[in-house]
């Protein structure tokens, strides 16, 4: 009883509770990959299917909007800030997730989220390039061990000759770069507006951009779809995406960023796993040798940042 107790007071409930949030919401996010693959044998379009995620999603998101815009504490928006919401809505949350779809038509869930999990690097890279932030040299070999580990998955996967593995890395890479660009910018936002309230909005706009394209591209009739295609989005919608956005900020909120993104390194190796059981994705050496490296790469960068 005495460790225990000594061990609590060397690590604070919060933070303990941050931790247990990053990583279900690392294990929450990575799942969408699943669900998005399982829904494929089904025949469904990337559009529809994310016309549907973000269906059952958005009721969620405007009710958090609406309650979090009407709280006391809560000041109107002015302009810039509406204007930040909306196109970081559409860049972070529709165009993102939109190629992510795409991608996943053409490659392996855990390449995929392999790729995804290079974000911290392109933050740096982008940052370099708009804010002329300084690369220091353990940034360089960040870089460096991300990129071979992803070279080394591509290898893994080019091996099995799946046609489209260049264009759907190229989507989710795309992918990733949008992404980037979201976190970018909406640093000095979400301080300003807060992490739910800015969330609940980009995602209300992220929502409205999906059901507008689906409905300005598709046919009414193409909601028409299997019964298991209805369960799987449901669950993407509640498990990977409204639960783990909302677990995610609460953990930033307790951690910090950057110890949010080490214990979210779950993330890729919960897809390799999920992968294996739900689609006979095989694990291979080259597979585990380009995860371990970008994971590596990724708590190089993420460790560096927060000293």
């Amino acid at each position: 009883m005495a460790q225990t107790d000594s061990v609590t007071s060397v690590v604070p409930a919060a933070t303990l509770t941050g931790v247990a949030l990053a990583m279900l919401a690392a294990i929450g996010f990575s799942a969408k990959a699943i669900f998005i693959k399982l829904a494929y044998r089904y025949g469904v379009d990337a559009v529809t299917l994310l016309a549907l995620r973000m269906g059952f999603a958005a009721p969620v998101f405007l009710a958090v909007a609406g309650w979090s815009g009407r709280n006391g504490n809560s000041r109107a928006l002015d302009r810039q800030e509406w204007g930040a919401v909306v196109v970081l809505g559409l860049l972070g949350y529709y165009l993102s997730s939109l190629l992510d779809f795409r991608g996943l038509e053409y490659i392996s869930a855990g390449l995929e989220r392999l790729i995804l999990f290079l974000y911290p690097t392109v933050v740096v890279l982008l940052s370099a390039l708009f804010f002329r932030q300084k690369i220091t040299a353990r940034q360089v070999a960040a870089l460096a061990l991300s990129y071979a580990g992803i070279a080394l998955v591509f290898l893994h996967d080019l091996g099995s000759l799946r046609a489209g593995l260049w264009l759907g890395a190229a989507l989710v890479f795309a992918s990733t770069l949008t992404y980037s660009l979201y976190l970018i910018g909406a640093g000095r936002y979400i301080r300003r507006i807060g992490s739910v309230r800015f969330t609940a909005y980009a995602m209300t706009v992220a929502s409205a951009a999906t059901l507008a394209q689906f409905v300005l591209t598709h046919p009414l009739q193409a909601l028409g779809q299997p019964a298991p295609v209805y369960g799987l989005a449901v669950a993407m919608a509640v498990l990977s995406t409204i639960l783990p956005v909302f677990m995610l900020s609460s953990a930033i909120h307790r951690l910090g960023a950057g110890h949010t993104a080490l214990a979210g390194a779950v993330g890729p190796v919960a897809t390799l796993v999920l992968a294996y059981w739900f689609l006979g994705e095989q694990i291979g050496g080259l597979q585990m040798a380009g995860s371990a490296l970008v994971l590596l790469g990724v708590l190089v960068i993420t460790t560096a940042k927060n000293k």
